[in-house]
């Protein structure tokens, strides 16, 4: 979400790196129970998993400063979950190449002094336990501006990565925006959403409104497989969404009319949004996981986003962080939990977003062979 209420630190006034990660333990949370459609993992099973069934999302809100700043609490937070995915939102890292020269969106820049010891920091981060696990794509912009990074253990390596909309492995999307990993039975994809904005003369809703239609033109032409979508998608769909809803639907910019009625308020929460967001649902045949599996409104860990403790959006919260997923899969989802808590931001690891995961049972035919095995060896 863009940061109008919080100020982003500067990285030069940074702590000095400190990369000396936790140590790793494998994740103890594994459920032996049985869901419809499926199974949890018994830890005698793991090795018969051929597909990512744990999945994490996160705006880091630069992820070189929480490298700096955050990494010991991030490693121990990341090596208790143990997921074998991590979508990554808001890297802010630049894109390779040169003053005037083309950039190159998939790899760090590195032709400066100060370019090459930051990657330097943040791969020797992302080298060591738990992140020497996984392998790590990048989409990135031409300057330290949103960009994705997408973490997938080497066990689980995708058939096919592409960087947009359209399937383009060649191609990113403007500003890094788009992660897209391809497995043998579902699509994931990886989202920064760009940020509706507060005036239709920047051009910013123009913007939304031509993001939202290409998402859901790319749902509708992808329903050959089961899709997982997550990321920071800069929207809270229903007033429970929010922990203040009157207060995020008059929200303004001083002196600045908004066009039409729909698009006052708090951008994320205008009702412009929130219905294109609710036809991409409907239309796409897509389930929101959290909501799925929490129906009440939870005031202290219910937000993905939390304003800045200091001033009038101290307490204001809201949830644009999600994990949604094709309605097939609705039956194999086990947990969809928000990691992060109270206004004091607990669990958020220094951005203003905290980390939400999901997780998956086994399909139904590993399920039944699980059984068979079982069966047989008793």
């Amino acid at each position: 979400m863009k940061r109008f209420f919080k100020p982003i630190e500067k990285e030069g006034s940074a702590k000095k790196p400190s990369i000396s990660p936790a140590p790793f333990s494998a994740s103890s949370g594994i459920s032996d129970g049985v869901a419809d459609g499926g199974v949890a993992i018994a830890s005698g099973e793991k090795e018969k998993q051929k597909e990512p069934l744990k999945f994490l999302t996160w705006n880091a809100n630069s992820l070189l400063l929480r490298v700096k700043n955050n990494w010991p609490e991030v490693c121990k937070f990341v090596s208790e979950l143990d997921p074998d995915v991590i979508a990554i939102q808001e890297v802010r890292m630049p894109a390779a190449g040169s003053k005037g020269a083309p950039k190159n969106p998939g790899e760090l820049k590195d032709d400066t002094n100060a370019a090459r010891e930051e990657k330097r920091v943040l791969m020797r981060a992302l080298s060591s336990a738990p992140f020497g696990d996984y392998e790590v794509w990048w989409s990135l912009s031409d300057s330290k501006y949103a960009g994705t990074a997408l973490l997938v253990k080497r066990c689980f390596k995708p058939k096919k990565v592409s960087f947009s909309l359209d399937q383009t492995s060649s191609k990113h999307e403007p500003d890094g925006r788009v992660i897209l990993a391809e497995f043998e039975t579902f699509r994931l994809l990886n989202t920064y959403v760009p940020n509706n904005g507060w005036k239709e003369e920047e051009n910013s809703f123009q913007r939304r409104r031509k993001w939202d239609k290409r998402i859901l033109d790319f749902v509708l032409q992808s329903s050959d497989k089961n899709l997982i979508w997550c990321g920071d998608l800069n929207v809270s769909h229903e007033e429970i969404d929010v922990s203040h809803p009157e207060f995020f639907s008059a929200a303004k910019l001083n002196g600045y009319i908004p066009p039409s009625k729909e698009d006052v308020g708090q951008p994320g929460f205008t009702l412009a949004e929130r219905k294109r967001f609710g036809s991409i649902l409907k239309e796409g045949k897509l389930i929101d996981a959290y909501r799925l599996l929490h129906k009440e409104k939870d005031m202290d860990q219910g937000f993905s986003w939390s304003g800045n403790p200091i001033g009038k959006y101290r307490g204001k919260r809201m949830r644009i962080d999600y994990f949604v997923v094709s309605e097939k899969l609705k039956n194999r989802i086990l947990s969809c939990e928000i990691h992060g808590h109270g206004i004091e931001l607990e669990g958020f690891y220094g951005s203003d977003h905290c980390p939400v995961s999901l997780e998956l049972s086994l399909p139904p035919a590993l399920s039944v062979e699980l059984v068979e095995q079982g069966i047989e060896k008793a």
